[in-house]
């Protein structure tokens, strides 16, 4: 079996961004509890409170963290907690469903992109290896006119 071509642009790279977009809008869905937070358990000052503030500050810090080797357990280890929160706060539970939802169909993404990647079966990597034959093809008209 010959090895996949090289490719000029990383697609982990541009996968990277997307988990951290996905974090993003956990904070985002994550501060909009707040309100129901001040409302309904006490106060933004609430041990519910904080712990919301704590998942926001997280969540945040992974985001420059996502091309580390451990940021993926690290994520899903944070999703296990925000579902825990269920017993405190049954709204941050749901959003750790949600969201634990969509991290599962991202890492199945992952790993059928690593796959791909292995078995030389992205665009980027089939477009190389025509580009790669036209030039060996070249080489060899090249070749034969010189003898």
């Amino acid at each position: 079996m010959t090895t996949p071509a090289p490719l000029k642009k990383d697609p982990m790279k541009a996968f990277r961004g997307i988990m951290a977009g996905t974090l993003i809008l956990e904070v985002i869905v994550v501060a909009l509890a707040l309100p129901v937070i001040a409302k309904l358990h006490g106060g933004v000052t609430s041990a519910a409170g904080w712990v919301a503030f704590g998942f926001i500050v997280v969540f945040i810090a992974m985001c420059a963290f996502v091309r580390r080797p451990w940021a993926i357990a690290a994520v899903v280890a944070l999703h296990v907690l925000l579902i825990a929160t269920w017993l405190l706060l049954p709204a941050m539970g749901v959003i750790g469903v949600i969201f634990g939802l969509v991290w599962a169909y991202l890492l199945w993404l992952r790993r059928d992109l690593l796959k791909r990647m292995a078995e030389g079966r992205l665009p980027a990597q089939q477009q190389a290896r025509q580009e790669q034959a036209q030039e060996e093809q070249t080489q060899q008209e090249q070749a034969q006119q010189a003898e």
